[in-house]
């Protein structure tokens, strides 16, 4: 495992993790815990600059971070993982889950590689990143996945990744009832077509109009929607939330 650290904070300090923390959404995630007061780790496949750039990012909010290279769906790089963590910071207080691929394809020509490779990353990964989070994590913290609208619209193309996000629902509210007495919470927020970098360059203009065109609001998310959504499930004013897919889509419907 490669490691990137930087930054020094002061006080009691709440630690969290953030899976695919380097990525668009992950990585905006990843600063605002760290406006909020957090120390963040953050876990990457890939990019190692851009891993140092977060923990940059991290470091200018006055806040320690580190970065780990893991494969998120292997149960011994994600124990490795959170082992590192606590090492590194000495405590786990949240742990967000933003990692997942897709490879969109209608169902009858879909490769069952590229099936098993999204069920993978999102199915197991998710099951296996929360599986030690709820080993790991202190009592009175929080557990964040991140699931999607397409749960519930069903559309074309999408089968095998809105399957996938289906059982990150399941395994969210599931985990919610098994943590009971701890004061944990877990909950999934589930993103509308959200305007990171992989989706604007992987999504044609005229498509993306179309889509920003149907929430009331009238464009499409941005990361720091989302981001805005985790810091208040784990923060103080959402402790009374838990075992719920909170929808942050601007009224997609």
């Amino acid at each position: 495992m490669t490691m990137t650290t930087g930054g020094v904070g002061e006080g009691p300090i709440r630690t969290a993790l953030v899976t695919g923390g380097t990525g668009g959404m992950g990585r905006v995630i990843a600063a605002k815990l760290a406006a909020d007061g957090f120390d963040v780790a953050v876990a990457y496949t890939g990019d190692v600059d851009l891993a140092d750039a977060t923990v940059g990012e991290i470091k200018d909010q006055g806040r320690r971070g580190a970065a780990f290279a893991a494969d998120i769906a292997d149960e011994e790089a994600v124990s490795d993982l959170f082992d590192a963590v606590d090492d590194r910071f000495g405590h786990l207080d949240v742990v967000i889950h933003t990692a997942g691929i897709n490879r969109p394809a209608a169902l009858t020509d879909l490769d069952l590689a590229e099936f098993d490779a999204i069920h993978r990353v999102n199915v197991r990964g998710t099951f296996v990143v929360d599986q030690q989070a709820a080993r790991r994590v202190r009592d009175g913290g929080s557990i964040v996945n991140v699931s999607s609208q397409v749960v519930r619209l069903a559309p074309p193309a999408l089968s095998a990744y809105a399957s996938s996000k289906s059982a990150v629902d399941t395994l969210t509210r599931i985990l919610a009832k098994e943590l009971r007495g701890r004061d944990v919470t877990v909950n999934a927020v589930a993103p509308g077509p959200t305007a990171t970098a992989a989706f604007l360059s992987s999504t044609p203009r005229e498509e993306q109009e179309q889509l920003a065109a149907v929430p009331p609001l009238g464009r499409l998310g941005r990361p720091e929607d989302i981001a805005g959504v985790v810091s208040f499930l784990v923060g103080p004013a959402g402790r009374w939330i838990n075992g719920q897919v909170v929808y942050a889509n601007g009224g997609f419907v």
